[in-house]
């Protein structure tokens, strides 16, 4: 069973990525992270680290916060 937290939070990580329409390769380019490794985050397959986090965050242009947020 995955953890909700981990579903909630790549669920969002796809929102945001999509409303900005860019590819998770594209995500990953900005967020200097392995391009596999933005899917894994996206289908709650990775605890994401508070490094990666914020990486993702910048890459999408949005706070850490806004990540947590539904």
């Amino acid at each position: 069973m995955k953890e909700k937290i981990l579903v909630k939070f790549g669920n969002k990580v796809r929102e945001l990525r999509l409303k900005q329409n860019i590819s998770q390769e594209k995500l990953a380019e900005k967020a200097n992270v392995h391009r596999t490794y933005i899917g894994m985050i996206e289908r709650a397959e990775k605890n994401i680290t508070l490094i990666n986090i914020e990486k993702i965050a910048k890459a999408l242009e949005v706070n850490i916060y806004d990540l947590f947020t539904d």
